[in-house]
């Protein structure tokens, strides 16, 4: 009897079944989206996020580490989950947004090619970037990543000096970092050394990278929740991480710069946020 019952409902069943295999394939899709690294496309050439998780982390250095106190207090910021490019904005992301007469029009004598990042830029000119790319792609929200975001970002983790570790020796730094030593005081391709944890790119090396904070010289006072830094009415911005530039050991993690919102630099780039809208 249970045999021909199951016969006359054998289409139903097969239903199911696929319902249930759709739902399960669904998330699995759903969960590995959020494991920290995992990388989707974004709307550009090349274009790829890493999801980086939400959790607490200790910002800044320590004053025993005799280190800027620019860098100063350390102190605890929670950070919500949020998407953060794998590589610097490309020199070819930006001719796809902005066109090539705004490219031609800068001098790239620092290094020139599709894959390689995008500098000479002010923050206003990252600004122009952003508002295109939200016209291009409604789905999302891209944005400059705050200070905290971007420090939680590059140490992928970790708490050493470098989200390598604490060496600046040649030897192990050259693996992660393009810096004054190695670069020939260009820029160099994306994604051409080892990334951190989450599979983040140069985020200590090729370019200081635009924030969207003020610039405050130290943190008393800052956000706790991983927002930026309001107006400090100096229009002084923030740069992070190191450049073809910089010197080994303010490649380091903590590291930060001020600069001119307006002028920007030969070697700073951006890279970019993103959220679901």
């Amino acid at each position: 009897m249970l045999i021909y019952v199951l016969y006359l409902l054998r289409p139903r069943i097969w239903i199911f079944l696929l319902m249930f295999a759709l739902f399960k394939f669904q998330g699995d899709v759903s969960s590995s989206a959020t494991v920290a690294g995992s990388v989707s496309a974004g709307p550009l050439t090349g274009m790829e996020f890493a999801y980086i998780p939400s959790g607490n982390f200790l910002m800044g250095s320590l004053a025993s580490e005799e280190i800027p106190e620019n860098e100063q207090p350390q102190h605890s910021v929670e950070i919500s989950a949020f998407q953060l490019m794998t590589t610097e904005v490309t020199q070819g992301m930006w001719e796809e947004v902005m066109g090539e007469t705004a490219f031609e029009n800068r001098n790239m004598d620092k290094g020139q090619g599709e894959d390689y990042p995008m500098y000479r830029v002010s923050w206003d000119d990252c600004d122009g970037f952003i508002q295109r790319l939200n016209e291009i792609d409604h789905s999302h929200h891209y944005r400059l990543p705050t200070e905290s975001e971007w420090e939680y970002a590059c140490r992928g983790g970790t708490t050493t000096l470098f989200y390598w570790g604490d060496s600046d020796s040649e030897s192990v730094i050259d693996d992660f970092c393009w810096h004054r030593l190695n670069s020939d005081f260009v820029a160099h391709p994306v994604a051409s050394k080892q990334p951190n944890n989450w599979g983040l790119y140069d985020m200590s090396g090729n370019l200081g990278e635009w924030c969207y904070d003020w610039y405050y010289d130290s943190y008393n006072g800052a956000p706790a929740d991983g927002s930026a830094l309001e107006s400090s009415g100096s229009y002084i911005g923030v740069t992070r991480g190191g450049g073809w530039s910089t010197v080994p050991m303010f490649c380091r993690s903590a590291t930060r710069y001020y600069i001119s919102f307006i002028l920007g630099a030969v070697d700073v780039g951006f890279r970019l946020v993103r959220s679901p809208v």
